[in-house]
């Protein structure tokens, strides 16, 4: 273990020493598959030749140039083309170089617009339980994730909080349109019991990321919240940093039912993990309005900067000449089948979701009752253990709130081809078939 660098925990892994296409390999010359794209980040595989092509030329004109002094054509550029992969009308791009950055930004520039309105009351965003929205405390207030964000209740104003729309867990048809607009209304309710004069936002992940692993809304549900924002005056934020850039087999995940946002949060596959990027997409309205009264009293430091936009501009380019998001739609229905193979081979596995290479599948005691694995054994850690002796790379967390449950994500690169996928779900399986020889007996026998 390092003397000197530290992270979350006294966790040990091996030193990396190279990574290419979706694999990655350690100094003893082990390989591994990179099952989750690192944090679901590497949207495109590691080492792509033409992304560090277009990076080593940026890096011979200029590393930075501070957005005060200078603009940069790859920071237009990127502003440009993120600008025409959004939905119509949401034309102006403000970038930062991560996830908890964008979130921070957007909700900071909802809450420069409702001033600007002469609506200094609406201050509350509403979010959902779970979620997770980033580690910085604006971006923790708006998170249900009781192990992160509890340590720091404290230091924190307490924003309300829906419950997500779990239809699986909660007994409902999530083909039904009904128990969309079951979910939505607990939205409704929860803006008028706050008093609709004093919500600002609804930030909602159209896909679940890591603390609901993959959920996919129910059916009606995003329209339905889309309308509600509307009626109270309430800006509708969607948290794509996990589900953007193509992952879910189109460039944002709230394509998939055509709803459009206020403001949308941009990070992780944005990027691709070549540079630390990310960006915050707004109507045009919205921003003229605060600029009109003095502009954004926000800013970072790399914002903007030359050489983190020509990577991204480069990722994005790489996917449109490889017509990854198609691709991607196509290994996810490949990768989603073999999950539930696996769902039939090991009744331990309960549920499996999500959309594209944005997948996760559940662990439960019970199918029936939804039961958890008693949570002392820790099977959200203890399978990704296993697996990663195997030389397979995947992600995970507890499902409920972050208390109990297990859920892991499967989300390697879009360009994962079907040998890969495949390659994935064997060791996958082969990891399953040495966890279950640990539990107790009475977690064999799930239904």
């Amino acid at each position: 273990m390092s003397e000197h660098l530290f992270y979350q925990s006294r966790l040990e892994r091996p030193y990396l020493d190279r990574a290419e296409g979706i694999y990655m390999w350690d100094k003893e010359g082990k390989r591994y598959i990179d099952a989750s794209s690192g944090a679901m980040v590497s949207n495109i595989g590691h080492s792509n030749p033409r992304v560090l092509a277009a990076m080593r030329r940026q890096m011979e004109t200029s590393t930075f140039g501070y957005r005060l002094h200078f603009q940069t054509e790859a920071s237009e550029a990127l502003a440009e083309r993120a600008a025409r992969l959004a939905p119509e009308g949401m034309n102006r791009v403000f970038f930062v170089s991560g996830g908890s950055e964008a979130t921070e930004s957007a909700m900071k520039l909802a809450r420069q617009h409702a001033l600007a309105r002469g609506e200094a009351q609406r201050f509350k965003i509403i979010s959902r339980h779970p979620s997770y929205h980033g580690s910085t405390l604006g971006a923790l207030a708006v998170t249900g994730y009781a192990p992160l964000s509890a340590p720091f209740d404290p230091m924190m104003r307490a924003m309300p909080k829906v419950p997500a729309p779990r239809a699986y867990l909660d007994g409902f048809d999530p083909e039904d349109p009904s128990t969309g607009q079951h979910y939505a209304r607990m939205l409704e309710q929860r803006i008028l019991d706050e008093g609709p004069q004093t919500v600002l936002g609804f930030i909602v992940e159209p896909i679940g990321g890591a603390s609901t692993g993959a959920l996919v809304p129910p059916e009606g549900y995003m329209t339905a919240i889309r309308e509600i924002c509307d009626r109270h005056g309430v800006l509708l934020i969607h948290d794509e940093v996990m589900s953007g850039g193509g992952r879910t087999g189109r460039f944002l995940g709230a394509d998939h039912w055509g709803v459009v946002p206020d403001l949308i949060c941009l990070s992780k596959g944005f990027g691709g993990g070549y540079v630390p990027l990310g960006a915050v997409i707004a109507r045009d309205d919205i921003v003229e309005a605060v600029l009109d009264k003095g502009g954004f009293a926000h800013g970072h430091t790399y914002a903007g900067n030359p050489l983190a936009c020509a990577a991204g501009l480069a990722v994005l380019d790489e996917i449109e000449r490889e017509q990854l998001i198609p691709h991607t739609a196509k290994m996810g229905e490949r990768l989603a089948a073999r999950l539930r193979d696996l769902m039939q081979k090991y009744p331990v596995i309960g549920d499996v979701r999500g959309k594209g290479l944005l997948m996760a599948f559940e662990l439960m005691q019970d199918r029936q009752s939804k039961a958890t694995l008693p949570p002392a054994l820790n099977a959200y850690n203890r399978l990704v253990d296993i697996a990663y002796a195997n030389g397979l790379i995947i992600y995970s967390r507890r499902t409920r709130g972050g208390l109990s449950g297990d859920h892991f994500m499967v989300c390697p690169p879009m360009i994962t081809t079907e040998t890969q996928i495949d390659e994935i779900c064997d060791l996958l399986d082969r990891s399953l078939e040495a966890f279950m020889t640990e539990l107790p007996a009475a977690s064999h026998a799930a239904q």
